[in-house]
């Protein structure tokens, strides 16, 4: 468990930045695995997707252990999860990339985004994902799947490391996603992203109303010419980016 408590300044900042920024600025600091494979968000949302990951890991089903009447335990750990996890992080689960059951479903993601989550990322399915995707909150999954988790799922450890997509998460990270996906940002790196990839957002805004204007690439992209550089500035303090 972290100590790092992301801060509104960061917050803000970080919901300016696309996926694809975090990945290159991740790379650059030799992180190549922080993307979270094979999720897509139940439905668009305009809003960047920023929290602090608080996780939920399940492993195979043993059909002795999941009978449905393991959901009348109130301390059934899929629901304890929905219950605790803090305003503002994302709850992480690791079905270990299995979307052939549920590990949750609308009622339960409800539930969570009317708690104040800042989203869910999940590598399995989500049953009902049609009432998920008409949540304000951001939710991520494999794909729809409608048997339930037990089918498949047990879940099993609350708040503790885990593998989503393949990607490693632990408890505290920073989770941001966008219409393309999720990307992890281990959270002793979160301000140093974040003010980072601001300032990548900026430039290759001014690159793309160039490449719009008709500018060729080669020079501009990555900026190597000293005129493109002061383009740029002269951009910047016009724009007030």
């Amino acid at each position: 468990m972290t100590d790092y408590v992301l801060s509104d300044a960061t917050r803000a900042t970080l919901k300016t930045c696309s996926t694809a920024s975090v990945a290159t600025a991740l790379y650059k600091r030799g992180l190549r695995n922080q993307f979270v494979q094979g999720v897509v968000p139940v439905a668009p949302k305009r809003e960047v997707m920023v929290g602090q990951a608080f996780t939920l890991r399940y492993i195979p089903a043993r059909e002795d252990r999941n009978p449905i009447t393991v959901f009348r335990d109130p301390n059934h750990p899929q629901r304890v999860a929905i219950e605790t996890c803090p305003p503002g992080h994302v709850l992480v689960m690791d079905a270990r990339k299995d979307a052939r059951a549920a590990t949750a479903g609308s009622i339960l993601i409800t539930r969570l985004a009317l708690r104040g989550a800042a989203g869910v990322v999940s590598d399995g399915g989500f049953r009902d994902a049609d009432g998920i995707g008409a949540l304000d909150m951001p939710a991520y999954y494999a794909k729809p799947s409608a048997p339930t988790n037990l089918t498949h799922h047990e879940a099993i450890e609350l708040n503790g490391p885990i593998a989503c997509g393949d990607a490693p998460v632990f408890p505290g990270d920073v989770m941001l996603g966008d219409r393309d996906g999720v990307m992890v940002i281990p959270a002793h790196l979160a301000d140093e992203i974040a003010g980072e990839c601001a300032g990548m957002e900026s430039f290759e805004d001014f690159v793309m109303e160039e490449v719009r204007g008709g500018a060729a690439i080669i020079g501009l992209y990555p900026a190597t010419r000293e005129d493109v550089l002061r383009k740029y500035e002269a951009w910047r303090e016009r724009t007030g980016r």
